[in-house]
Formats: structure tokens, C-alpha cells, sequence
């Protein structure tokens, strides 16, 4: 693996759009169950919050070395302010659309001795006119950046991606995408897709062989007139395919922890190092040692620069 490219890593400009969360985490002990129900009573000791989502993807960004610039909305509430103050402590240069009609996406998570014993979801559809914002701040940003990254959580700020990915392409920005969904069509003409095992069985339908897996992703990759296509396979490690080429890494031998967020530290590592000149190959490298690092880890975290090297 060639080295950490930390002077070009650091010029590195990345542009991150799609959907922003708050990941709530109550940590405490368990010692009981309930009177009033048979479910166990957590006496809370702390209380932690960390961006999610999309502003998760841009925080791994800035961990890695590189300046972020994130678009999203949140709404009119604690949550929202939290979102944007955490984004400022993460130096992460943040242009929020502030929808007044929104509660801004939330997952809280309580859990005992480390272990998640409940999730509880805050979610809604951002509206027209947020939309129109969100493309609006887009079309100011794209020229100062040289990279962008479309964070789909189908939450609803990329429901029209269609006209994002046309207009950075126009001005030959490369364009990583990190799908939901199966109507893979919508992200026709982006550089790569990132779908994991389950998304990519989505849009696909599931394989028996890696001959199989090979020819549904060279279609999928050439109807939709992508430059490469890279199936994260959790233990399986990641396999990217270009036109002619293959290239496959095995995962990296890390202790499981926790999952939740190892997708956006992959596709961070994956534009920062494309976006300081590095080839796909090398770039797949580094991504799956980042995810390698990130599942290691409790919740939504980053991956630093000190840790890869």
C-alpha cells in the first residue's frame, strides 16, 4: 500500500450533500427490571451526542486530513442547534437549510454496559422549498470543491439527485454516491456507487458465485454510465469493478464492535484519496483500512489520519 498522502490529502475539497441526523447515545447500567413492565430499567450516567448521516461523512473527511463542505437540512429545534454546534467543533464548514416545518432526524440509543437495548427514530420528509435551498447552496458551492459526495439515507434531501449529479458532472466533478433503495436509475451518470451486500442485493437480486456478483455489477455498472462500482461485503472485505477490471481486498482482521457508521467512513476515505490523486485501487485500500478500523468502534465514529498510518 503506498503511503498515507497526508500534503495531498490536506488540499483535498470535498462537497458532502444528503442527509444530515443526530445520533443520540444514553449510556447507563442496568440493575433491574421494571415493576411496571418486563423490561430492564437503565439508570442514565451519560449522555452523548455525535453527527450522523451525512454530517457523519463529512466529519470522517475532516478527521482524515481535508476540508468539508456540508449541505443538508435540519429543523427549527435542539436537535438542529446541536447538529451545526457539533459541526462547528468538527470544523466542518456547514451551510444548513433551516426547515421550520421539520423536527431535524434523530436516533437515540440506550444502552447498558455497552450493549443497545432500545433505538427510537425522529424522522421526516424535508419540503419542497428546502429542496429548491438545498440545490440553490449546491450550485454556489460546486465550483470550490473538487469532489462531491452524495449521502443517501432516504431521509429525503436527495430525493431529486438527478439534477446534482447532472450539474457537478458538467463542471467535471467527480461524484461518489453512497445509495438506498433499489431504484439505482436515479444516480445514472454518477462516478461510483458504494452500495453494500444487502443494498446491492436490493438492486440486483442475490448471487451464487462470484462470476455472478461480477456480471450484475458490470451491467448495473454500464447502464448507469458509472466509472466503477464498489460492493462493501462486511466480512467478505470490498470488490471494485471498473470496465475490464476487477479488483477485490479481503477485510481487514478487526474485532466486530459495531457497524453503524462504517459505510460513511468508507466512503469519506474512498473521495479524500481519489481527491488527492490516488488511483482506485490504492484508494479501495485505504477505505477498507479505515471501515476495518471504524467497526472497532462503539457507535457513529470517525477514523483519523493517525489512525491508518
Amino acid at each position: 500500500m503506498t503511503t498515507f498522502p497526508a500534503a495531498d490529502v490536506q488540499r483535498a475539497r470535498v462537497l458532502v450533500v444528503g442527509d444530515i441526523m443526530l445520533d443520540r447515545y444514553w449510556f447507563g447500567e442496568v440493575e433491574r427490571i421494571s415493576p411496571e413492565a418486563p423490561v430492564p430499567v437503565v439508570r442514565v450516567a451519560r449522555r452523548e451526542d455525535r453527527l450522523g448521516g451525512a454530517a457523519n461523512v463529512a466529519r470522517n473527511i475532516v478527521a482524515l486530513g481535508a476540508q468539508a463542505t456540508l449541505l443538508g437540512v435540519v429543523g427549527d429545534d435542539e436537535a438542529g442547534l446541536k447538529v451545526e454546534a457539533l459541526s462547528t467543533e468538527d470544523r466542518i464548514t456547514a451551510r444548513l437549510v433551516v426547515d421550520p416545518l421539520l423536527h431535524t432526524t434523530l436516533k437515540m440509543r440506550v444502552l447498558g454496559r455497552q450493549q443497545q437495548l432500545l433505538r427510537i427514530d425522529f424522522e421526516e420528509q424535508p419540503s419542497v422549498n428546502s429542496l429548491a435551498q438545498i440545490h440553490a447552496l449546491f450550485s454556489a458551492q460546486l465550483a470550490h470543491h473538487d469532489v462531491v459526495v452524495l449521502s443517501d439515507y432516504a431521509k429525503g434531501v436527495l430525493a431529486q439527485v438527478e439534477p446534482l449529479i447532472q450539474a457537478a458532472r458538467a463542471q467535471g466533478k467527480p461524484v461518489f454516491v453512497d445509495p438506498k433503495g433499489h431504484a439505482y436509475q436515479r444516480y445514472q451518470g454518477a462516478t461510483i456507487i458504494t452500495p453494500n451486500r444487502a443494498e446491492m442485493q436490493d438492486a440486483v437480486g442475490r448471487w451464487t458465485s462470484e462470476h455472478e456478483l461480477e456480471t450484475r455489477a458490470q451491467k448495473l455498472r454500464q447502464e448507469l454510465g458509472l466509472e466503477a462500482l464498489l460492493v462493501t461485503r462486511s466480512e467478505q472485505g470490498m470488490t471494485l469493478f471498473q470496465d475490464s477490471h476487477r479488483f477485490h481486498v479481503d477485510a481487514m482482521a478487526h474485532e466486530v464492535f459495531d457497524v453503524s457508521g462504517a459505510g460513511d467512513t468508507v466512503l469519506a476515505t474512498l473521495a479524500v484519496m481519489r481527491a488527492a490523486g490516488l488511483g482506485w485501487d490504492d484508494a479501495v485500500r485505504w477505505a477498507n483500512r479505515a471501515g476495518g478500523v471504524a467497526v472497532g468502534k462503539l457507535g457513529t465514529s470517525v477514523v483519523t489520519a493517525g489512525e491508518l498510518e
